[in-house]
């Protein structure tokens, strides 16, 4: 649950190597709340196989359908849930939004402004220490960075900044 004691989506928004799973971590950390990490999913569920954005999109598309009734279903019993999918994009947003309307709990998306040299830095370290489940190159991370798209708020989410 949240500080308030409210069953809650947390969502986090930021670049790649923003501090999206560390911040995930720090918050799943709390007495009723579950972790949901895709990358942990999509490397074992398609190992080998997310070799492009297209990849991306259509393997995540796949565990956004099947996961999405089960997440529900776990927000209903009252447990918070931490969502470590990168909501960079207001179809995204929307999609998670919808989660916590169908579960009728509160949803609080984190916003990491960690500023782009600091993402590239921690790529280029996370990528030499081999340890996490995707490498992602530099090419691979400016592509993604454009499509990544901050809230607005006429999307209607409820906003949490970190960082700068």
């Amino acid at each position: 649950m949240d500080p308030a004691g409210q069953t809650t989506l947390h969502l986090l928004c930021g670049r790649i190597a923003a501090a999206k799973s560390t911040l995930a971590a720090r918050l799943a950390a709390r007495p009723g709340t579950l972790l949901v990490a895709q990358d942990e999913w999509m490397s074992r569920l398609y190992p080998g196989q997310v070799r492009s954005i297209d990849d991306f999109g259509r393997l995540s598309a796949r565990l956004r359908e099947a996961m999405g009734p089960h997440l529900v279903a776990i927000l209903r019993l009252g447990v918070s849930v931490v969502l470590d999918v990168p909501a960079n994009t207001p179809a995204w947003r929307g999609w998670m939004r919808g989660l916590a309307e169908a579960a009728a709990v509160a949803h609080l998306l984190h916003l990491l402004g960690t500023p782009d040299e600091v993402c590239r830095a921690r790529l280029r370290r996370r990528n030499a220490e081999g340890l996490h489940p995707y490498r992602v190159e530099e090419a691979a991370y400016d592509l993604f960075a454009r499509h990544f798209v901050p809230p607005v708020p006429e999307e209607g989410m409820r906003v949490l900044r970190h960082g700068p």
